[in-house]
């Protein structure tokens, strides 16, 4: 009665598909992955099943990191005070924050967060995954009904997956879907008893981080208020990349954060350090505090993680003095909407909206993946690409993430690139008209 341990297919796939293109994945860096990154070369010998470092390096061009607002620096007021953090309190509590791990920095940086957001409190938690994977349990059970976007998060889904709740997956974006899922469980209530469910969670990213799409949040808050749901937003990739303050997706609509009953968010991309947050009203957060198997069990966050986070908030919030923050997110916004408009002229197909940094470029087949990313890196350009299981097995893609730490002519490199390769490997399958005209930047 066990689930298998392997899936037959997925053994041939790893196998003899993407162990032909493995270099192209896990690359070491032995650098900060700021604009530019350096990578550790390797090469294999016996076609993907071991590597070996050559010696060298080379500098390449980063198009690969959630670096969004560039504060992944080691020089700057960033990385000086999380050093003296070190000193004050050290590496780590070695605890967790409901025994002897909480120091003065986590409750600062619970209320920079909370105030940052416009909510009542926060919680934050020492690792991104974890924030989706083990709170999502905490809040809903069996007996709750759970609607999910199918291009949801792995956290997310394996939080679903211990939470015991049923779940049911609405077509990507699409509100009409999601108010069917919505209309028709609400009428047939829970399996086998038809019970009403104990609550309705309607679960979200801010940003999807394969597809570079923004969730339709207005929409979603009205359905929310008809059918007496809750919404669970997660901004992991939008927090901080996404409207005209970076505080998100919120921001970007102008919606109320109070319409929002859970906002979460991880640390690791726009602010350039680790962890995540949960945010909303006191009770929700004095629960959490209390029940959350992260806030209880898990180690407490590192101090100097901490203060990089502290200190790149204050700088985006303008509590610095500066306007720093103010033309981080100005820049970030001008690189997404230059490189998005640029690659339509070049006659590639992307997906998403014109305001995400998330910029996935369709190369359909494995093996383009391959050659793409190889050729690239030889070009000095870092790339990620994204395959199946991440994607559907036919609909592989490369996926850029735009910086406010890169200039006009990194990009403009990039893309004399891209449009090179895209004739010699045959990228250009956009039949869109193209619009010819200089592109202001």
């Amino acid at each position: 009665g066990y689930v298998p341990l392997y899936d037959a297919f997925e053994k041939f796939y790893m196998r003899y598909v993407y162990r032909r293109v493995k270099d192209c994945w896990n690359r070491p860096i032995c650098s900060v992955p700021g604009a530019e990154v350096t990578l550790k070369e390797r090469i294999t010998k016996d076609y993907g099943w071991s590597f070996e470092f050559t010696g060298t390096e080379t500098r390449c061009l980063n198009l690969g990191s959630y670096n969004y607002l560039g504060f992944a620096q080691n020089e700057g007021p960033c990385a000086r005070e999380a050093e003296e953090s070190i000193k004050s309190y050290g590496l780590a509590a070695c605890s967790s924050r409901r025994e002897i791990g909480t120091n003065p920095l986590h409750l600062e940086l619970e209320q920079l967060t909370a105030r940052f957001l416009g909510v009542e409190d926060a919680i934050v938690f020492g690792m991104g995954f974890a924030t989706n994977s083990l709170n999502i349990p905490t809040l809903i059970s069996p007996g709750c009904l759970v609607v999910s976007d199918e291009k949801n998060h792995a956290s997310i889904i394996l939080g679903l997956r211990l939470s015991g709740a049923v779940t049911k997956v609405f077509n990507h974006n699409s509100m009409k879907d999601l108010e069917r899922v919505l209309r028709d469980s609400i009428a047939t209530g829970q399996p086998k008893t038809g019970k009403p469910w104990k609550k309705i969670l309607i679960i979200v990213e801010g940003v999807f981080s394969m597809e570079g799409s923004i969730v339709k949040l207005p929409e979603i808050v009205a359905l929310k208020k008809k059918y007496k749901a809750y919404i669970y937003l997660d901004e992991a990739h939008s927090i901080g990349a996404t409207g005209p303050s970076g505080r998100g997706v919120l921001d970007l609509y102008g919606v109320d954060p109070k319409d929002i009953d859970i906002l979460m968010g991880t640390f690791t991309k726009s602010f350039g350090s680790a962890g995540g947050y949960i945010a909303g009203s006191k009770k929700l957060i004095n629960f959490l505090r209390v029940n959350s198997h992260a806030h209880c069990y898990a180690s407490s966050m590192s101090p100097p993680v901490t203060q990089q986070i502290i200190t790149s908030m204050k700088i985006i919030m303008g509590l610095d003095g500066t306007k720093e923050g103010r033309n981080r997110i100005e820049q970030l916004a001008r690189n997404t909407r230059y490189f998005r408009k640029r690659l339509a002229q070049i006659g590639v197909i992307t997906y998403g909206h014109e305001d995400s940094p998330v910029v996935p470029m369709l190369v359909y087949l494995f093996s383009k993946i391959g050659a793409v990313v190889r050729t690239l890196t030889s070009r000095n350009i870092a790339v990620v690409g994204v395959g199946f299981p991440a994607t559907p097995i036919m609909e592989g893609r490369i996926r850029f993430c735009l910086s406010a730490s890169h200039t006009k002519e990194q990009l403009d490199y990039a893309l004399a690139v891209i449009d090179e390769i895209g004739e010699t490997l045959g990228l250009k399958y956009s039949r869109k008209p193209r619009d010819l005209n200089p592109i202001e930047y």
